[in-house]
């Protein structure tokens, strides 16, 4: 049996399935379907690490927010973050431990409300560049572009909010997860890239409008907490070369050099899907990881066997 540890990324995708199957069931039956993977792998003898997506659910908690603003406090993004983590957290907990359960595996699991450092200096906040929440009329947009928000027109749609995206610096909650690995125990953490905060001059953190890219904080915490292996599970079996075209090529291998050159290429991986998921990987590799995988969670088990999946290697 090893006690390898690896980092798990699930997307969106493992928690919301399509337009019909939004409710708060149906994510918990998506999450059951990505968690039975985990548990085979835990079984196996893995120490199992797991971050996740939240944009479409921050997105919901927003929309509430904002249809019952004529009658309660609206909630500010870096609370729905919070409140995310702790509902996808828990999703994720109860399966696996009902999975434990059935299969006689003596493991608990706990969900980490993760904050993440960002530099205030980052330049993503010269350039708000992701879209959160719903679309507004002009009307709308003029009143919430007076009261501070970014907004921009969004293809003729409509007009929505759009935050930074500042880079990862620091898990704040780092030593408490290392403990935690450390006893045997399977961790939720950074869930939607973690609650994007900034320290002051007095080094006090604060809460911040920012949305951190899940993977890139999947992969910083990888790093930080010396993982085997960094999974990113995703709606895709393999990586392609020129996705849906003609010429697509699947690939079951990259070398770190190999995935560099398609990334400054251009061209290879879109720009808002697969070429964070290749940037997250290479920035792991770089600062010492040795392996990543990037597979959807149905081909889990067979990835880890060699049998499926985009291996990326030094």
């Amino acid at each position: 049996m090893t006690s390898k540890v690896a980092v798990i990324a699930i997307g969106g995708n493992s928690l919301i399935k399509d337009e019909q199957h939004r409710s708060v069931e149906d994510q918990y039956q998506a999450a059951k379907e990505t968690c039975a993977h985990i548990a085979a792998m835990i079984k196996d003898g893995w120490n199992v690490v797991i971050g996740h997506g939240n944009g479409p659910q921050v997105g919901f908690i927003l929309r509430r927010s904002e249809l019952a603003a004529h009658e309660l406090h609206e909630v500010p993004l870096d609370a729905c973050g919070a409140d995310s983590q702790g509902a996808i957290g828990y999703a994720l907990q109860q399966n696996l431990y009902n999975f434990f359960h059935q299969m006689g595996i003596n493991k608990q699991v706990a969900t980490i409300v993760t904050q993440v450092e960002v530099s205030r200096d980052d330049p993503a906040f010269q350039n708000p560049a992701k879209p959160i929440g719903s679309f507004m009329d002009q009307a709308q947009a003029e009143r919430r572009r007076q009261e501070g928000w970014d907004v921009v027109e969004d293809a003729g749609r409509g007009w929505r909010r759009v935050v930074p995206s500042p880079l990862p610096m620091r898990i704040v909650e780092e030593g408490v997860i290392k403990q935690l690995i450390a006893a045997g125990v399977i961790v939720i953490a950074v869930g939607g890239g973690g609650i994007p905060v900034v320290a002051d001059e007095n080094g006090n953190l604060k809460g911040i409008a920012a949305v951190i890219d899940k993977d890139y904080a999947s992969s910083l915490l990888a790093s930080s907490i010396g993982a085997d292996l960094f999974i990113i599970s995703t709606a895709v079996e393999k990586v392609a070369l020129n996705y849906g075209k003609p010429n697509q090529q699947w690939l079951d291998h990259l070398t770190l050099a190999q995935a560099k050159e398609y990334l400054a290429a251009g061209g290879h991986f879109a720009k808002g899907s697969m070429a964070p998921k290749i940037q997250a990987v290479v920035n792991f590799l770089e600062r010492g990881g040795k392996e990543a995988i990037i597979t959807n969670p149905e081909n889990l088990e067979r990835a880890l066997a060699g049998k499926t999946g985009t291996r990326i290697t030094k």
